[in-house]
């Protein structure tokens, strides 16, 4: 009986075990599943650790050996062909291009380029030369040494620099302070004069001179020489008129009458300036230096009236003399010239005082201010210069005009310059403001002459005897261009007043008589030419 109820009992044990086996497997589980993902990982990684000659996604080599169809290989094609694009551009802003054409033209001819394509210049050409150069892998990114050292030595150029002087230069600049500052002391209290005259009164003068220069007409032409006359200047005295041409010659004339009275041989070029001594025909003898002139050949002569070869010649220049002037003493004479430098010399011994350098290119006019203290050049950089001649020192840049300066000229009140250049403007500038105050769009090409009315001293003193106190000096300025045009301007609003056609061809210089009366041009048609009020009385 003990072996039967042993079986049931084992019997009932197993039936249990299965029922609750049963119920495990039927339950089913609510909220978090981490331990059933655990479980899962496990798995996945047991096969792995037990065969270690399993290989991983990493270590699979990609299948390069594909082929594309046509389409997706000019897709590709295209894409790298944007992508280079974007890098030769990147390259492009980096490169530093040479600005000199020389060198850009010698960088085009190490890549066996053509150096030039038709129609090409040279903002051209070196965009070309950049766009070359960044087409190459290895191309030089950063700046040029000898760029740097180009623009080092530019820099080191535009420094102001001094140098001892002589002796007799350091007299110079002190015979100049005591002769100028007097004359400056009078020109200021005849402003101060001036400034307390009644409003009314000063325009009526205004008036008067500008409805008489509205008249002006031509009063006579004659031809003075076989090739172009460059220069036509009218004496102290108003009585003679000088004129230089390209053929070298100088001639003196009569006015108004225009009859010939001498010709002065001794240049062998062309004659690029003439200026007569403030006192002559006044006050100096017919045998002293009456008059000079610079030209092409290098030399400037100082003539008599009484001889026709030079008293003296001054030797120094490299280059073509270009304009000259006398200091308002008469012992002084200043020269401009195309070796890029203005000279002062001392008229009673010949000698060079002063060679000034200052000018980047040739120096094309020059002119002295009435006190004496002052001069101004301008030349073909486009830049004009104020000079003190008491110190040497450049007191003012006139910088504006975007082409060469070609006259340049200062008004009788002492404090304003005019300068002419080739981008057919005059500018007004201010030496005491040291600016420019005005732009007078005054030809319709280069300005090649520009002249302020200069009353004379008798002139002037004339005008204060009669109680008038007030000088017609300054109030208006002739200016000629190679449009074959003389422009008269009013000097304190600037407008213009009168032109005078005439000229068959360019107008090379004009000059206005110190007694209001004349106004003469000469120019390439090789007449000088006279114009004046159509009621004057000869």
């Amino acid at each position: 009986m003990a072996a039967p109820m042993e079986l049931d009992s084992k019997l009932a044990k197993r039936v249990g075990e299965s029922s609750q086996t049963n119920a495990q497997k039927q339950r089913v589980h609510f909220g978090s599943l981490e331990e059933s993902e655990r479980q899962s990982r496990k798995k996945a990684v047991a096969p792995e650790d037990s065969n270690n000659n399993s290989i991983s996604l990493e270590d699979l080599a990609e299948d390069t050996k594909y082929e594309h169809s046509e389409s997706s290989k000019r897709a590709r094609e295209d894409h790298q062909a944007i992508l280079d694009e974007f890098e030769r551009k990147k390259r492009a802003r980096t490169l530093a291009v040479p600005t000199d054409d020389g060198r850009v033209r010698a960088k085009l001819r190490e890549l066996s380029e053509p150096q030039c394509l038709f129609g090409e210049g040279p903002g051209d050409r070196r965009d070309r030369l950049r766009y070359l150069l960044s087409k190459l892998e290895g191309a030089e990114v950063v700046p040029d040494e000898e760029d740097d050292s180009e623009s080092e030595e530019e820099e080191e150029k535009e420094e102001e620099f001094y140098t001892l002087g002589t002796q007799s230069l350091l007299d110079a600049r002190r015979w100049i302070a005591r002769y100028s500052l007097p004359r400056v002391r009078d020109r200021l209290k005849k402003q101060r004069a001036e400034y307390e005259l009644p409003l009314p009164q000063l325009k009526s003068l205004r008036k008067d001179l500008f409805t008489a220069l509205k008249s002006y007409t031509n009063l006579s032409s004659q031809i003075g020489d076989d090739r172009p006359i460059s220069q036509s200047v009218f004496s102290p005295n108003c009585q003679l008129i000088a004129t230089g041409s390209w053929g070298g010659l100088c001639k003196l004339w009569s006015v108004p009458s225009c009859d010939s009275v001498g010709t002065l041989k001794g240049h062998t070029d062309r004659i690029g300036g003439i200026a007569w001594h403030p006192e002559a025909t006044i006050s100096i003898g017919a045998n002293s230096v009456n008059l000079a002139s610079g030209a092409a050949d290098c030399l400037i002569h100082l003539w008599s009236l009484e001889s026709e070869l030079p008293i003296a010649s001054l030797q120094g220049h490299a280059a073509r003399v270009a304009k000259i002037d006398f200091h308002p003493s008469g012992r002084f004479l200043g020269s401009a010239s195309d070796d890029t430098t203005w000279r002062l010399w001392d008229i009673e011994t010949t000698v060079e005082l002063l060679l000034q350098e200052g000018h980047a290119k040739e120096v094309c006019a020059i002119r002295f201010q009435k006190d004496g203290a002052l001069i101004a050049t301008g030349g073909r950089d486009s830049i004009g210069r104020v000079w003190d001649l008491r110190t040497g020192r450049s007191t003012m840049v006139l910088e504006g005009h975007i082409n060469e300066i070609f006259a340049v000229d200062f008004s009788p009140n002492g404090y304003q310059v005019a300068t002419g250049s080739g981008d057919n403007t005059i500018r007004i500038w201010d030496i005491r403001t040291l600016r420019s105050i005005y732009t007078i769009a005054a030809h319709k090409s280069l300005v090649s002459d520009l002249k302020f009315f200069h009353g004379s001293s008798s002139f002037v003193n004339e005008e204060w005897s009669n109680s008038v106190k007030s000088t017609i000096s300054g109030l208006y300025m002739a200016s000629s261009g190679f449009d074959g045009v003389i422009n008269i301007w009013s000097a304190d609003d600037w407008n213009l007043l009168k032109s005078l056609a005439g000229h068959h061809g360019k107008v090379m210089a004009v000059d206005v008589s110190s007694d209001n009366n004349f106004i003469a041009s000469c120019g390439s048609d090789r007449t000088f030419k006279l114009w004046s009020n159509e009621s004057m009385e000869l």
